[in-house]
């Protein structure tokens, strides 16, 4: 029998991601044009087309702007996730300011969506070895899962060392750590549940990666993308360095494609539907 993944979606605008982050104010947002909105009702219509149900993170800065987009979401019966208001990492937070992000964005969330939010996914995957504190105050605020461990080395995030499935992290709670899915060859963790990776890699090469989590060991993976990356056509920023321009600009030609393709290669679900069922 197939194995069911977790399709989910990270809401937020081309301007919002760590690539950009050292240059470009949050003061600016608002007077940059916003392709957000239109890009994620292009990927519900891609999902409705393939009858496909998906988890979407999102900002409450982008909630608070797109109200409809949100009540869209939760119509077509998708899962309703937070990503905290306005892409601060938690590294760069203490745990009371984390508290106040999180418990601000869930209002909006819950509010517009008229839907319980009990998933969290940190910006740039900002929870690792140094600060699970993060998970008591998640479960503290009501929240019964995060994917926010991503078990890979990279130089802006990752745990390399955790557990590269789902997990309970907090003794004796009832509460989840789903990690985005890696292969392990020759002693690491390679990642293949989406985001730049997706796009530097043949796609062939990922779908094989997934197919060895589902059918080899008989796990449930995730993937994960954004909004703007089916988005070619967005602003290019002046002045990146080569490794941002890299990361950001990267096969944005070839995503919607992939996207399609690995809809159509491999079974999806929410993220509760998959994990929490």
């Amino acid at each position: 029998m197939q194995k069911i993944n977790a399709m989910t979606v990270d809401v937020e605008d081309y301007f919002q991601v760590a690539a950009l982050e050292a240059y470009i104010e949050k003061s600016q947002w608002d007077s940059l044009p916003h392709r957000v909105e239109n890009n994620t009702h292009r990927i519900l219509d891609l999902f409705a087309s393939k009858n496909i149900k998906a988890t979407f993170f999102t900002l409450g800065w982008v909630a608070e702007r797109y109200p409809e987009l949100i009540k869209r979401i939760v119509a077509e019966n998708h899962e309703l996730a937070c990503h905290g208001y306005a892409h601060k990492r938690v590294t760069e937070q203490t745990p009371d300011q984390f508290r106040e992000d999180i418990v601000r964005a869930k209002k909006i969330l819950e509010d517009i969506g008229g839907v319980q939010v009990i998933g969290y996914r940190a910006p740039t995957y900002s929870i690792g070895a140094k600060n699970l504190w993060a998970l008591d105050v998640l479960l503290g605020e009501g929240f019964k899962y995060s994917s926010s461990i991503y078990p890979v080395k990279h130089d802006l995030y990752g745990m390399p060392e955790a557990s590269r499935f789902m997990f309970e992290p907090i003794a004796g709670q009832d509460f989840k750590e789903i990690p985005i899915t890696t292969l392990t060859l020759g002693g690491k963790n390679w990642p293949c549940g989406g985001g730049g990776f997706f796009r530097f890699y043949p796609y062939a090469l990922s779908k094989w990666a997934f197919q060895r989590v589902n059918n080899n060991e008989q796990q449930s993976g995730i993937f994960y993308f954004h909004p703007w990356e089916i988005d070619p056509e967005q602003p290019k920023q002046q002045g990146l360095s080569a490794k941002s321009k890299f990361r950001h600009y990267l096969n944005l030609n070839k995503m919607e494609g992939r996207i399609t393709q690995l809809l159509t290669d491999f079974k999806w679900d929410t993220m509760q539907n998959v994990f929490l069922k």
